[in-house]
């Protein structure tokens, strides 16, 4: 009987050790999940942050201002702009792509292979008086 009696005592105090081990083990557990909780807070509140000032910075009036001021750009016009357009025939003889300068765009609408480009050099249309389709008049 006393054996028996020794033993569950034993077994009593092991099992008393392990729930104190599990409290203790569930409590650190519990802080490291409010630290992460607080540092998720933390980092959505920066992003939150951030958003605002990269809309901030990237209102089109400032950019406007900044493009004006820092790198000397002035709004695309007839007398700058140069079309450039994608010659298929030239491709195939050449072996490989190539565009041509044109006074127009060949063909108008989404299927024209045209492109308007702000190249900051006169075409040839503007220079002999020439406006290409859609232009402003």
């Amino acid at each position: 009987m006393m054996r028996l009696n020794l033993v569950l005592l034993l077994a009593v105090l092991a099992t008393a050790l392990y729930l104190v081990n599990t409290q203790y083990q569930s409590r650190l557990l519990f802080t490291a999940l409010d630290r992460a909780n607080a540092e998720a807070q933390k980092l959505a509140q920066d992003t939150e942050t951030l958003q605002v000032e990269k809309r901030t910075q990237a209102a089109p009036g400032r950019v406007d201002q900044l493009a004006r001021a820092k790198l000397q750009m002035r709004p695309a016009s007839l007398a700058i702009t140069q079309y450039v357009t994608y010659d298929p025939k030239a491709a195939s003889e050449n072996g490989h792509a190539s565009a041509h300068e044109s006074t127009a765009p060949q063909g108008s609408g989404a299927g024209s292979a045209s492109l308007a480009t702000g190249v900051t050099a006169a075409t040839k249309g503007v220079a002999t008086g020439k406006q290409p389709p859609g232009a402003p008049r």
